[in-house]
């Protein structure tokens, strides 16, 4: 379960930094602009890794499950 909320957390910060970076542009204070260029990024590249992180995770569980089945397959065959 944890393998999806991180694709899914990954993706919401992808969003959430890339709605920010639009928004920033309406901002005037140096302050705001500041912390507006550089939290966007983090979000993003925060969320692209989770992302990379969850599919990862994912792959290696079927992979996983996968060999499990072959050698519960071939311990039958040796019976």
């Amino acid at each position: 379960m944890g393998k999806y909320i991180a694709v899914l957390g990954g993706i919401v910060s992808m969003a959430g930094g890339l709605a920010l970076v639009i928004v920033s542009a309406t901002f005037r204070d140096a302050f705001v602009k500041l912390v507006e260029g550089f939290i966007p990024p983090i979000l993003f590249f925060g969320g692209l890794i989770g992302l990379i992180a969850g599919i990862s995770s994912i792959k290696d569980a079927q992979r996983t499950k996968k060999l499990e089945q072959e050698a519960a397959a071939e311990t039958a065959e040796k019976k």
